[in-house]
């Protein structure tokens, strides 16, 4: 690792998402220049997921700041522990701890919307079986996923959404960076894809440097991309 390298922002986007959700927040980035990349996330299982983020951290030469969104910060609390990562971000995001999965972190607390507008499908695997993923109802999406954006950009984002396999929710993480790295957190306060109290709670647990979005949705990196990209360049600058 080359100690007088700047850190390179690497955004992990969540499930019933891609890359292009950071659009606002990366353009904020590159207008503090602050080297940005947004890898996308495979959305087929924790240890795998976690696996493609670190194999993409482990391909940029200098420390990282890895931040994740939603799902994507499940996958970066795994993916953290890679000697390079510097800091982590949680944006709406779930934080867990080692040996943790995401319904018994959201089991917790009470049901967000999210848990009854979500439609399952099959998809098939390896060795000719098939599995099952889950993505939500398109019809429900505004409201559920993006209710301070635009209607007419919600409408793509619902038909562009990617599933999330369903394993994912059951899957323990296999560790917690969280635990050796510094963390900042961003809560959104009208989320109604993660329950808010979910988001305290794992960010509280974490450590981390709380924001809060008063009346964000869980799109908060589309609907506020300069709240999102400030907290981030105060990672950057914290561990730079």
């Amino acid at each position: 690792m080359t100690s007088n390298s700047p850190p390179t922002v690497v955004l992990v986007h969540g499930a019933f998402a891609d890359a292009s959700s950071w659009a606002g927040v990366i353009a904020e980035l590159q207008g503090h220049g602050v080297p940005v990349v947004a890898p996308p996330n495979p959305l087929r299982g924790l240890a795998s997921d976690a696996a493609y983020t670190a194999s993409v951290v482990a391909g940029i030469d200098g420390p990282v700041v890895l931040v994740g969104h939603s799902y994507g910060g499940a996958v970066i609390t795994v993916a953290g522990t890679a000697e390079n990562v510097v800091g982590l971000v949680y944006i709406a995001a779930y934080a867990l701890e080692e040996g943790e999965s995401l319904g018994e972190l959201q089991g917790r607390f009470p049901d967000s919307p999210l848990a009854s507008s979500l439609r399952t499908a099959t998809y098939p695997v390896d060795g000719g079986g098939s599995a099952v993923e889950v993505s939500v109802v398109p019809e429900a999406f505004p409201s559920v996923f993006a209710a301070d954006v635009p209607e007419e950009v919600t409408r793509v984002l619902a038909v562009a959404q990617r599933p999330l396999a369903a394993a994912a929710f059951t899957e323990p993480a296999a560790a917690a960076a969280w635990r050796s790295k510094r963390s900042w957190a961003l809560v959104a306060g009208a989320d109604n894809a993660i329950n808010p109290e979910v988001e305290r709670f794992g960010a509280r647990r974490a450590g981390a440097t709380v924001v809060e979005a008063d009346g964000a949705s869980h799109a908060v990196a589309v609907s506020r991309p300069k709240f999102v990209a400030d907290l981030i360049v105060e990672a950057v600058r914290a561990v730079g």
